[in-house]
């Protein structure tokens, strides 16, 4: 931070806390009391109206603001909010950058603004539960992956796919060239294209291991646009499910994703869903149990009745 970076961001603090002493300061910005002294001085000789009163600290004259922005309320919690979210789901580096611009977001609030943005947000609050190894491996992901897309640089990493492949093994490596990061349903999923495939793949940052950020660039495709991408549907498989109406409400907040069609019948209901191979809910059908039965396909039929009787051997 150099000397007019350190002198505005102490305007905006002094907006923000009304009053500072000297000593915070210096903590704050990591520095010392004297460079703190000449940066008063620097912006009082510059019209900043600051006034310090023995023992106390620092302030700014009453009615000054700094930059000209007005919020209102609501608008103050969005942009303060939006900054709890991205400490929450980013890497350290935007943490920073969050908590920095919610502090000048506070401090070019009047108080009374600031007031009721406060008293909001105390009655919202984001929650990310996430087991704490994962999550702290994901976020450095983020960090490499996001300057490896800056650079263009291609990247490598063991990913550990969901099902195992055709010779049973679930993990192997892979090249990419990363496009893009988006956030879906509570998971970060890379958009890049693969070296191994030759095609855009999507690949879930928790599901990494081992990434490295390689020396060999790539292009992105002129015509590439993140924000309009949709990748193509290949839930070509249907699964047909009778379940009592009772747990209805748990198989559509749990799986809504894949529901194809549902109808309601007198005594039960169907549910039809979507999925790229049947064994993609399995786990989800073998925890309601005996609240639901699958119609087809047949050889998901017969892959539960093998769990079950794995299950039933260890009771």
């Amino acid at each position: 931070m150099n000397k007019t970076e350190r002198q505005l961001a102490i305007t905006l603090e002094l907006q923000r806390s009304k009053t500072m002493r000297a000593e915070d300061l210096a903590a704050q910005f990591e520095t010392s009391r004297r460079t703190i002294y000449r940066d008063i001085q620097a912006l009082s000789e510059a019209g900043v109206p600051i006034v310090g009163a023995p023992g106390q600290g620092y302030s700014l004259m009453e009615g000054y603001f700094l930059p000209p922005v007005s919020f209102t309320a609501e608008e103050a919690v969005s942009l303060l909010m939006g900054a709890d979210f991205i400490k929450q789901r980013l890497d350290a580096d935007y943490n920073l950058y969050a908590e920095s611009a919610q502090r000048k977001i506070e401090a070019a609030l009047p108080e009374s603004v600031r007031n009721e943005s406060r008293l909001v947000r105390e009655t919202m609050r984001l929650l990310h539960v996430v087991e704490p190894s994962t999550e702290s491996k994901v976020k450095a992901y983020i960090n490499h992956i996001r300057n490896a897309i800056l650079k263009q640089c291609k990247i490598s990493f063991m990913y550990i796919k969901k099902m195992p492949g055709s010779d049973g093994n679930r993990k192997n490596n892979r090249v990419v060239s990363p496009y893009g990061l988006t956030l879906v349903q509570g998971n970060w999923i890379l958009l890049a294209h693969c070296d191994m495939r030759q095609d855009v793949r999507h690949f879930r940052l928790s599901r990494m291991t081992d990434l490295s950020v390689l020396e060999d660039r790539f292009l992105l495709p002129h015509d590439f646009d993140l924000s309009s991408y949709r990748p193509p549907d290949d839930r070509d498989e249907r699964i047909l499910v009778r379940a009592n109406p009772s747990i209805a409400d748990k198989i559509i907040e749990a799986v809504h994703f894949y529901i194809e069609t549902i109808e309601e019948r007198k005594e039960d209901m169907i549910f039809q869903f979507r999925v790229r191979y049947p064994e993609e809910l399995l786990h989800y059908f073998l925890g309601w149990g005996g609240d639901i039965e699958v119609i087809e396909p047949a050889s998901l039929r017969l892959k539960i009745q093998e769990v079950a009787k794995k299950i039933l051997e260890h009771y």
